[in-house]
C-alpha cells in the first residue's frame, strides 16, 4: 500500500489499518444499540492577550486551507467525507500528480516555517507543530515512492475503487447514479494509472511479492463474475447499483435507462479493465520473487527505519522493537499458564495452543447460521459495554455503530477485522467488521477482544470523538498517528478487565492471545524486515508461539510482508499509553480518575507518542494544582 501522510491521508489509510475504506450494502448487518448523547468535554481555554488570539486564529485558518488544497485534489477523500464535489471521479496516479503534490507540501512546509510559535495559544503551538511533523514526513515519503505495493491482499487500488462505489457512493438522485457511471467508465484510465504505477514500481526494484498474486487476481476476477459478464447472478457492482437505483422515487423508465447505462459501462469499459490488469498481473507475476523483506528493496534498511518512525512515531531501532517483543512473548505466556491452571488443563503451553485451535467448542459453523451467531454476539458483546462506558468516559461519541461481515468479492484476502470511522456528514455509520470467510479462523473465546478493540471502547470511541470534535483543524481531525490509534484499540481490550469483564477464563485467555498476537508482530516484523526470516519462518514463529489458527498466522505474516513496520505501532503504542496511566497514578495518588484520563488522551485527537506524553505531564501537573485550564 502506498504510504500516505498527507494532510488528508489518514481516515483513508486507515486503515490503515483500523480498517479500510469499504463496507456494502449487501454485507450482514447488524445494528449497535445507539449510545446515549453526550456533548463533547471542552474545558475554556486559558486566557491569552488579543493579539496573540488573532494570530492563533489566521493560523489555523491556514491550516484549514491546506487541508482544503489537499481535498480539492483528491475525488475518491471527498467521497469518504461525505461530499458529492467530483463525484464522477477517481484519484489521479500518475508520477506528475506525485511530483505536483510533493511541491505543495514542500510550499506549505516552508510558509508553517515562517510563523513563529511564540505568538501562538497553546493548542495552536501543537498543531503547529504537528502540521509541521505530517509534512516533514510526507516530503521524506516521497523519496520512497516505489517501494510500495498499490496492489496488495490487504488494500488494493483495484478492490478500493470496487469498495468505494459499494460503500461510500450514495445514490441519492439522478445525478448521483450518472456520477457512479461515470466513474464506471472512467474506470480504464484509473487501471492504466495504476498498472504504470506498478511497472514503474519494478523498474525500482520493487515488485509485489510472489504470494500475492493469486489472491489479486482472484479478487478482480470475483468483481467480474456475474451479470453483465456472464449468465450468473448479478456481478458486486451491478447488483449494488441496481439496488441503490431502485430505491429512488423516480418513474420505472428512468429506473431502466440507468441500469441500462451502467451494464453498458460494465460490459464496455469496467470489465475489459480488469481483463487487462488481470492480464498485467499475471505477467508481473513471473517476474516475482518470494524474497520478502524490506531488505530486499534499494536502501531498504533505510526505508524500514522511516516506516518504523512513521508507524511507531518513536525513534526506536528495529533491535529494541524485537527485543521487547520477545520480552512481552515470555511475559503474555507465563500469565497464559495461570489460566492452564484455573481451567484445570494438564499438559504445556504448546499442547493448550493445539487444544485452542482445534477444540470445536470455540468455533462457530461456517455456515450462514454460524456466521449470523457470530455476528449477534459480538453485536450483544458490544452493547453490554456500552452500558457501562460511564464508568471509564466522560466524552462519548455521538455516531451510531454497525457490525459487518467482510463482503464476499474479498473476504477470501480480507484481514480478520477492521473498523471503518463514519462519514462525518452523519450519512454512513462506523463499521466493525468481521471477516467470516473461514469461522475456523474466528474463535469464540476472541471475540471479547476484537469486539472491544474496533468497536467500543476502541477504535468506534476514539476515531468518531476525534471526528466530532469542534475546536482542531481539519488535518487533525482527520489526522492518524497508528501507534496512538492501534495502541489505543489494543489498550481497550484490557481496560474491560480492570472491570470485571472477561467472566469466562476461556475468554480471558483469548484476550492474552490477541494482546501476545501483537507482542509477536514486534518480533515477526522485524525479523521479516532486518533479520530476513522467509515467509516461512516467521509462519513457524507465530504457530510455535501463539495459539492462533494456522490461516489466520498466513494471512498476518503476509499482511506484514506488503506493509513493512505498520504492525509495530500497536504493542509500542499500548505500552506508552500504560506507562503514561502508571505515571500519573503514581503522582496523582487519590486524585487520579480513570475517567479523566481517557479524557486527557482522546479530547486532543490522534497526536504523536511524544506529544501525548506532554499532554499527559501537563494533565497530571494541572490536576495536581490547577493553574491552566486544559481542554483535557
Amino acid at each position: 500500500m502506498k504510504l500516505k501522510v498527507t494532510l488528508i491521508a489518514a481516515a483513508v489509510s486507515s486503515l490503515i489499518l483500523t480498517g479500510c475504506n469499504d463496507s456494502t450494502n449487501n454485507a450482514d448487518t447488524h445494528k449497535i444499540a445507539p449510545l446515549e448523547e453526550s456533548a463533547l468535554n471542552q474545558s475554556p481555554p486559558p486566557k491569552v492577550s488579543k493579539e496573540m488570539s488573532e494570530a492563533s486564529k489566521k493560523v489555523n485558518l491556514l491550516f484549514d486551507k491546506f487541508f482544503q488544497e489537499h481535498l480539492d485534489r483528491s475525488p475518491e477523500f471527498k467521497t469518504f467525507l461525505g461530499l458529492k464535489e467530483e463525484y464522477g471521479k477517481w484519484n489521479d496516479l500518475t508520477p506528475e500528480f506525485a511530483q505536483e503534490t510533493h511541491e505543495i507540501n514542500k510550499r506549505q512546509l516552508s510558509e508553517l516555517n515562517k510563523i513563529d510559535p511564540a505568538i501562538l495559544d497553546r493548542p495552536t503551538q501543537l498543531n503547529l507543530r504537528l502540521a509541521k511533523r505530517t509534512l516533514q514526513q510526507e516530503i521524506e515519503a516521497y523519496k520512497w515512492r516505489n517501494h510500495n505495493y498499490p496492489v496488495n491482499q490487504m488494500f488494493a487500488t483495484h478492490t478500493g475503487a470496487a469498495s468505494i462505489l459499494i460503500s461510500q457512493h450514495r445514490i441519492d438522485n439522478i445525478r448521483d447514479a450518472e456520477a457512479y457511471i461515470s466513474r464506471l467508465n472512467r474506470i480504464p484510465q484509473y487501471f492504466a494509472q495504476l498498472q504504470d504505477q506498478l511497472e514503474e514500481n519494478a523498474k525500482a526494484g520493487t515488485t509485489i511479492p510472489k504470494f500475492v498474486f493469486p489472491y489479486v487476481i482472484e479478487d478482480a476476477q470475483n468483481l467480474i463474475t456475474g451479470a453483465p459478464f456472464d449468465r450468473k447472478k448479478d456481478s458486486p457492482l451491478f447488483a449494488d447499483f441496481k439496488g441503490k437505483v431502485e430505491n429512488l422515487d423516480i418513474s420505472k423508465e428512468q429506473k431502466k435507462s440507468l441500469i441500462d447505462k451502467a451494464k453498458t459501462a460494465l460490459k464496455d469499459n469496467t470489465g475489459p479493465a480488469y481483463k487487462t490488469l488481470i492480464d498485467y498481473l499475471q505477467e508481473l507475476e513471473i517476474r516475482a520473487t518470494t524474497d520478502d523483506g524490506a531488505w530486499k528493496l534499494a536502501d531498504g534498511s533505510d526505508f524500514y527505519n522511516f516506516r518504523l518512525g512513521f508507524y511507531t512515531s518513536t525513534d526506536m531501532t528495529a533491535e529494541e522493537i524485537h527485543r521487547i517483543g520477545l520480552e512481552e512473548v515470555t511475559r503474555i505466556h507465563d500469565e497464559m499458564r495461570e489460566i492452564m491452571r484455573k481451567v484445570k488443563f494438564e499438559g504445556k503451553l504448546k499442547n493448550f495452543f493445539e487444544f485452542m485451535r482445534t477444540d470445536q467448542q470455540f468455533y462457530y459453523p461456517t455456515t450462514e447460521q454460524g456466521k449470523t451467531a457470530y455476528l449477534e454476539k459480538a453485536t450483544t458483546i458490544i452493547n453490554t459495554m456500552k452500558g457501562r462506558l460511564d464508568e471509564l468516559f466522560i466524552t462519548k461519541p455521538r455516531a451510531d455503530l454497525d457490525v459487518r461481515a467482510v463482503e464476499p468479492f474479498r473476504e477470501k484476502s480480507a484481514g480478520k477485522a477492521f473498523y471503518l470511522q463514519p462519514a462525518a456528514d452523519g450519512s454512513r455509520p462506523g463499521i466493525y467488521y468481521a471477516n467470516l470467510y473461514n469461522m475456523d479462523d474466528m474463535p469464540s473465546y476472541q471475540m471479547e477482544a476484537l469486539a472491544y478493540h474496533e468497536g467500543i471502547p476502541g477504535h468506534h470511541m476514539q476515531l468518531s470523538i476525534t471526528q466530532e470534535l469542534q475546536d482542531i483543524p481539519k488535518f487533525r481531525k482527520y489526522g492518524h498517528y497508528t501507534a496512538y490509534t492501534e495502541g489505543w484499540g489494543l489498550y481497550s481490550e484490557m481496560v474491560p478487565k480492570e472491570m470485571g469483564l472477561y467472566q469466562d477464563p476461556y475468554s480471558d485467555f483469548g484476550r492474552l492471545a490477541m494482546e501476545l498476537w501483537r507482542a509477536g508482530r514486534l518480533v515477526v516484523d522485524t525479523g521479516i524486515h532486518t533479520k530476513k526470516w522467509t515467509r516461512e519462518q516467521a509462519i513457524q514463529y507465530l504457530m510455535e508461539n501463539t495459539p492462533n489458527p494456522e490461516g489466520d498466522v498466513i494471512k498476518a505474516v503476509e499482511r506484514y510482508i506488503v506493509l513493512p513496520g505498520q504492525a509495530t505501532a500497536y504493542k509500542i503504542g499500548m505500552l506508552k499509553i500504560l506507562q503514561l496511566r502508571e505515571k500519573a497514578k503514581k503522582e496523582l495518588g487519590e486524585k487520579f480518575d480513570i475517567r479523566q484520563f481517557h479524557n486527557a488522551v482522546l479530547a486532543n485527537g490522534p497526536v504523536p507518542l511524544d506529544a501525548l506524553e506532554e499532554i499527559i505531564d501537563e494533565w497530571i501537573a494541572n490536576t495536581r494544582t490547577p493553574k491552566v485550564k486544559l481542554k483535557g
